[in-house]
């Protein structure tokens, strides 16, 4: 059988302020770029066209119509943040392209140019705000990098606070890459809040997370124990970076860890090491890339074409064996549907399961319904939820 041409391109930033997350994900579609090559059985012949924006916006524009313009590309795998997603979505809207988006995210959005291989907002912060009212408590302080990722994910937990008789202390925005939080974590601690939500990212996240815990250990106070920090971004790379004296104690919510148990993941572990020893461990950013571009290749493979709606077609029918379990693209939304899990960091820079949903959840992008489906509290029955 010949084999199908696709050429895709690879948007990531690997320089910049959140160079340890666009640097896991390229590692992440390289490796299975290799795999796919590697496999007789998928007639696909991929040639990559690899970009570094370096963190900045308005070169995810550039570079992206590069790619759909001026290469001719139909398919980019690619994007960390929610700015860079909507800066370049109007470019694949315009040039016909398809975005295989692989990073979780804050939700509210669909388009016929985008498949979404990360988690939706009911697989990451619903689970996660359910978790923390029942085991932590219902005040928090919020902080978070200034664009729509922290907005709309405290949004949706401030409304579930406040449904809960609970309440947010405090919530500040900084920009991107700003590590100035002395200040921040000074009313932090002057507040005692039962959590803090955390969704800045990158080197931000990484100075918040070190100062809070040093400032709560002169102080004598347990942060870990009394006042976790929670998120939906934090991963094992950025663990490393954080370092031993402060990388133990956090909640994050997420679809995969690199802990998790199963062949499927133990296999893509080894790949892993073996491919990229300098890297350390994986990440669900790392994995949720490579979920899509297996996913690209089998859709190719299977409509013996990389032409966008023969491909966008086959998507739905794949069921993809991933490491973190089986994944499939919903066709009514392009989202797939993953298995929400949260785990506790450990100093060594990995994660403990503390909670596992039975079973992979269909993707709910607008929170139209509140379900059984991620439900902490027995006896939960679904509603249809406004938005």
């Amino acid at each position: 059988m010949a084999s199908v041409p696709l050429d895709i391109g690879l948007l990531f930033s690997t320089t910049g302020s959140y160079r340890a997350l666009g640097s896991a994900m390229l590692a992440g579609a390289k490796l299975a770029v290799a795999e796919i090559t590697a496999d007789p059985s998928l007639p696909v012949e991929i040639a990559c066209h690899v970009r570094n924006p370096n963190g900045r916006l308005s070169q995810y524009f550039s570079q992206a119509e590069h790619l759909l313009r001026d290469r001719g590309l139909t398919h980019v795998v690619g994007c960390y943040t929610s700015a860079s997603r909507k800066e370049v979505l109007p470019l694949f809207e315009k040039y016909d392209g398809l975005l295989w988006y692989p990073s979780h995210y804050e939700g509210f959005e669909t388009s016929d140019n985008a498949i979404y291989t990360g988690a939706a907002p009911n697989q990451h912060i619903v689970p996660l705000t359910r978790y923390m009212l029942r085991n932590h408590g219902k005040q928090a302080w919020m902080v978070g990098s200034n664009y729509i990722w922290a907005w709309e994910n405290h949004r949706i937990m401030r409304e579930s606070l406040l449904l809960s008789g609970g309440e947010v202390l405090g919530e500040r925005y900084f920009p991107i890459g700003d590590t100035d939080v002395d200040g921040l974590v000074e009313q932090v601690l002057a507040s005692r809040p039962d959590f803090v939500f955390n969704n800045l990212i990158g080197e931000s996240s990484y100075a918040f997370i070190r100062r809070l815990r040093a400032l709560s250990e002169a102080q004598g106070f347990d942060q870990a124990e009394r006042m976790p920090v929670i998120s939906c971004s934090l991963s094992e790379p950025e663990l490393w970076e954080i370092g031993p004296e402060a990388a133990g104690g956090h909640l994050c919510s997420s679809v995969y860890f690199e802990s998790l148990e199963g062949g499927s993941n133990a296999a893509f572990v080894r790949a892993w090491r073996d491919m990229y020893p300098e890297l350390g461990p994986t990440s669900a950013d790392a994995e949720t890339t490579y979920n899509a571009v297996h996913l690209l290749a089998r859709a190719v493979a299977a409509a013996g074409s990389a032409e966008l709606t023969a491909v966008r077609s086959a998507v739905s029918e794949i069921v993809w064996n991933a490491p973190q379990g089986r994944v499939r693209v919903d066709p009514e939304n392009r989202h797939c549907h993953l298995r929400p899990r949260i785990g506790r960091s450990t100093p060594d820079g990995s994660f403990e399961l503390v909670y596992e949903a039975p079973a992979p959840v269909k993707p709910d992008p607008y929170l139209v319904w509140e379900d059984s489906e991620v439900a902490v509290f027995p006896g939960e029955t679904g509603r249809l939820r406004l938005v």
